[in-house]
């Protein structure tokens, strides 16, 4: 069941959303980190992590999740160490380099840079 924004409230609802912290201590997660459930909620979890697991159904984005729920990233980021370190979501990094990498050759994004220089 997905159902609309999460109440993002003011800077006190902030600071309750994540127990009063600011970063996500041990893990980076990009913007286009793409993040999926691996189960789904249980009774007496916070509003919040309920949320994102109900969205995770499929991969999606660390941007998108936070887009969906109204608020900031860093708030999502911290949401989501949780439920990573609770094994809830497995985390999906783009990949940048080597054999699985879909990136276009050199050359095409030399072409691609000097087209955008000329506009």
């Amino acid at each position: 069941m997905i159902r609309g924004p999460v109440d993002s409230g003011g800077p006190d609802r902030l600071y309750t959303v994540t127990g009063g912290r600011t970063r996500s201590y041990e893990r980076s997660f990009d913007l286009v980190t793409l993040i999926v459930r691996e189960s789904g909620p249980s009774i007496g979890m916070q509003s919040e992590h309920v949320r994102i697991l109900e969205l995770c159904e499929r991969p999606v984005a660390v941007v998108e999740l936070a887009s969906l729920l109204d608020l900031p990233v860093g708030v999502v980021k911290i949401l989501l160490c949780d439920l990573l370190d609770s094994g809830r979501i497995t985390v999906r990094h783009p990949q940048t380099s080597g054999p699985g990498a879909h990136l276009p050759p050199p050359d095409t994004l030399k072409k691609v840079l000097l087209a955008l220089r000329n506009l």
